[in-house]
């Protein structure tokens, strides 16, 4: 089971839909949601990109911040739709994470246990965890 955390805290999954893994968008034809793994290349959904409605990037440790590098691609090349890290992301990177363009985070309701609702929200202001907010603060 997963937990999606928000700038709202915990939640439930509401997506019902199919996910593709980008490996297999080419063959399936019209997707509505695809999964990126960490070492994939977004660059190849640039003309999908508004028809999709999810798509996940993984986060195999919390130590491979390729991730952020994907989302920040993503939000760049013009996606607008929901953005979501899946995997080891740390309550601690939760501002990393929005900051680079996700808007959710799936996480193991192990980890969910282990970092509880509050350590994410007191992430959850984004604006305000990062140096430029330390130097002005």
């Amino acid at each position: 089971m997963s937990v999606i955390v928000t700038d709202a805290g915990f939640g439930v999954d509401d997506w019902r839909g199919d996910v593709t893994p980008l490996a297999e968008v080419a063959a399936n034809g019209p997707v509505e949601a695809v999964d990126i793994p960490s070492d994939g290349d977004p660059a190849g959904l640039a003309c999908r990109l508004g028809d999709l409605q999810l798509i996940r990037v993984d986060f195999p440790s919390f130590a491979d911040g390729r991730g952020f590098t994907i989302a920040a691609m993503l939000r760049r090349m013009g996606y607008q739709g929901r953005l979501r890290a899946r995997g080891h992301v740390i309550a601690d990177q939760y501002a990393m994470a929005r900051r680079s363009g996700f808007d959710e985070v799936e996480i193991s309701a192990d980890l969910a246990a282990r970092q509880p609702e509050d350590q994410w929200l007191a992430r959850a202001d984004h604006t305000a965890h990062d140096y430029g907010a330390r130097l002005r603060g």
